[in-house]
């Protein structure tokens, strides 16, 4: 049974990374158009924006009016478990 152990440890920092994905880990309301991940520069040509980073990797965008865009899709799987983990040992936690 010992052999599963592995697999067990992989699923069960897979749920727990899922279960954190959606935490935030920076909100950067502006008006500039040269952030790295920026490839909708029109939104902030008379406006500004709020971008909201999660703990997945996720960028989401809110327009002044309220519309929401996804900028940068979320990791998932075995890269979701990479960054969560590497975020969380930045700040002294595991997973």
């Amino acid at each position: 049974m010992t052999q599963y152990n592995e697999r067990v440890d992989q699923q069960r920092k897979l749920l727990k990374a899922e279960e954190l994905a959606d935490n935030i880990t920076n909100i950067h309301v502006h008006s500039l158009n040269s952030m790295w991940y920026d490839d909708r520069p029109q939104d902030t040509e008379n406006h500004s924006v709020t971008d909201i980073d999660y703990l997945s990797g996720k960028i989401e965008r809110t327009l002044h009016d309220g519309t929401k865009i996804v900028l940068v899709e979320g990791a998932t799987g075995n890269d979701l478990v990479s960054k969560v983990e590497a975020s969380l040992t930045d700040s002294g936690k595991t997973l």
